[in-house]
Order: C-alpha cells, then sequence, then structure tokens
C-alpha cells in the first residue's frame, strides 16, 4: 500500500507506526515527517556551548523524571520553579521545541549558566553536532519490556483523545521489535549512547532508570559530580535528599501544572499526559509469556549480556527488573 502525506519526503523509507501514525525513515531511524524539520534545523544550526548538558533518551524511558533532576540539581536556588513548571519547559527538547520552527526558540536563561536541552535523536545522528564542544550528555535507559508498555500506553492516550480505537498490544509488540516505532529501533538507539559512553565516560553518563529508582540519592550525587556541581557542606546529604524528594515522582505529580490538561504548542499531548506510573516491572502486568519471551530473546541478541542482566523481585506479581553494568 503506498503511504501519502503532504509532510513527506518521498525520497525516504516509509512505514506505519502504532495504529495508523506515518513515519519515514532518516538516516537509519523513524521519525514522524513533523519532527523531521526540526531534527534537520538541530544538524544544521545547533551549536553546543562547553557547559550545555544534553540528556537524550528513547522516549518512555524516564525522560521527564530526569529533566526534573538535572534542572534541580544545576539550578539549586530555582528548583522551586518545578513546582509551577512543567519539566518539558524548563528543559525543553531540541528537535520538538527549540529548532521546530525556522528561528530557534531558547528557555530564558536563568541563576544557572548551564544550559539543559533534551534530545531523542539516536547518538548515530546527533553525535558529531554533540562531539563539537565539551558539551556532557546524559542517557538514560529502561528495561524494554517496561519502555514499550509505557510507550503503549503514551499511544493509546494519543487514539483515545482522537476519538481511536486502542491499539492492540500484540502488534505492538511486534513493531517495537522490528524497530517501525518513533526514533526506533530502540536498542540501536541504546547501543549508540552506551559504546560511546564506555569509551568516553567523562563525556557521556549513561544509567539506566532501573539502577536509578534502586537509589536515587547515590546516583544524583555521581549527576552532581559528572556536571560540575557536586554538593559541597555539612549538610550535603541533606541537600540530596531534598532534591530527591523534590524530583520523585509522586512529588511531581501532585503539582497543579502537571495534573494540567492543557495541551502545549509542541506536542499532541496534554502536560498531565507525562506522568503515569514510573514503576520498575510494569510490563508483567500486560504482557504474555510468549511476548516477554520474544523481547528477552531479542535483547540478548542485541545486547549480549552487556547492559542488562535479569533478576527476580519478590512481589505480589514476578516481575522483571534490569540492572546496568554501567562502568563507574
Amino acid at each position: 500500500m503506498e503511504i501519502q502525506n503532504p509532510n513527506m519526503d518521498p525520497s525516504l523509507p516509509k512505514a506505519i507506526s502504532g495504529k495508523n501514525d506515518v513515519i519515514c525513515q532518516f538516516q537509519g531511524f523513524w521519525v514522524l515527517p513533523i519532527f523531521l524539520q526540526g531534527t534537520k534545523q538541530v544538524l544544521e544550526h545547533f551549536k553546543p556551548l562547553p557547559n550545555d548538558v544534553i540528556l537524550a533518551s528513547f522516549p518512555k524511558t524516564g525522560t521527564t523524571w530526569l529533566k526534573a533532576l538535572l534542572y534541580s540539581i544545576t539550578n539549586r536556588s530555582s528548583k522551586n520553579l518545578l513546582i509551577t513548571t512543567h519539566p518539558h519547559e524548563l528543559v525543553p527538547s531540541l528537535e520538538l521545541q527549540v529548532y521546530a520552527n525556522s528561528s530557534p526558540h531558547f528557555p530564558t536563561p536563568t541563576s544557572s549558566s548551564t544550559r539543559i536541552f533534551s534530545t531523542h535523536m539516536p547518538y548515530q545522528i546527533i553525535g558529531e553536532i554533540l562531539n563539537s564542544s565539551d558539551c556532557r550528555i546524559v542517557y538514560v535507559a529502561r528495561n524494554p519490556k517496561d519502555t514499550l508498555i509505557s510507550y503503549w500506553h503514551f499511544k493509546n492516550s494519543m487514539l483515545l483523545r482522537k476519538g481511536d480505537q486502542p491499539h492492540p498490544l500484540e502488534d505492538f509488540v511486534s513493531k517495537f521489535c522490528e524497530g517501525t516505532v518513533l526514533f526506533g529501533p530502540y536498542f540501536d538507539h541504546v547501543l549508540g549512547y552506551r559504546k560511546e559512553g564506555l569509551e568516553r565516560p567523562k563525556k557521556i553518563f549513561f544509567i539506566t532508570f532501573e539502577e536509578l529508582k534502586n537509589d536515587t540519592n547515590t546516583h544524583v550525587k555521581r549527576l552532581a559530580e559528572f556536571l560540575g556541581c557536586p554538593f559541597e557542606g555539612e549538610d550535603r546529604e541533606e541537600q540530596v535528599e531534598e532534591v530527591v524528594r523534590g524530583c520523585s515522582i509522586d512529588t511531581l505529580k501532585s503539582h497543579e501544572v502537571n495534573k494540567s490538561s492543557d495541551v502545549p504548542s509542541w506536542c499532541m499531548m496534554p502536560y498531565n499526559a507525562f506522568f503515569r506510573k514510573g514503576q520498575v516491572g510494569d510490563h508483567a502486568n500486560y504482557l504474555t509469556k510468549d511476548m516477554i519471551e520474544r523481547i528477552d530473546k531479542l535483547t540478548r541478541e542485541k545486547f549480549h549480556g552487556s547492559i542488562f542482566e535479569e533478576k527476580t523481585e519478590c512481589s505480589s506479581d514476578t516481575r522483571s527488573s534490569l540492572t546496568s553494568n554501567t562502568a563507574r
């Protein structure tokens, strides 16, 4: 079937993602046509400064939480802005917000000299730009099964808002494993940043959602050291705890700005759509045994055990969590 879209570059390969989204393949990864302009603008015009921090991630891997944490770590005197401002406005996406139009829209300067941006672009596409300066990169990865389920819920929320039927899970699992989802393939996305992080740990801080959830305080301190703004003084543990508490998913979900049903100009979903459970192992409530086996087999083939290893948690359900072998 020929896929038509007025914003689509006819020279790019096309596919159907989700239930009926037309996506195109750009430099080996899949993007929505409406995001392609911003992506090209970033590649042509973005010049990172040495003090810039870039949060990179595949969608639905903990991006919103990391935005809050990174902002609080680097803007401690302004961290209360998280009460009144959504994390996605404090840490804007390069391709979806800053360079979405012909004129870049940079965030309002704060007390910190550090600019923080986010991107879902894979390293294979944006790596040369990021390597043009001494900017630092934080990459968050997440168990592919939990990533898939969070992504599936988000996509279904979009469909329901448009009055469409939800996307069958079995079909979404197939598309995720095939890589034909937005910014996919997932495994190639993770591996691009992982490889560079191992080779240049002072440039790229690679962390998993699971290890951050397991010991948030320790990794917040590590992040602060990596970003050049360590916690200091006799009350440094209290400072860390204040950041962790203020950026917890439950705390963020309680703010009125994050409960808002307003839809920002740069997204098709309301602000409250970016907060769901944030749990480890939630996939066990949705995926069948066959689905899990399919994803696990692919994970072993792609990662060769070098990023994640399976663990069993004792709870009301048998859940799977992932622990990173991240270089310290």
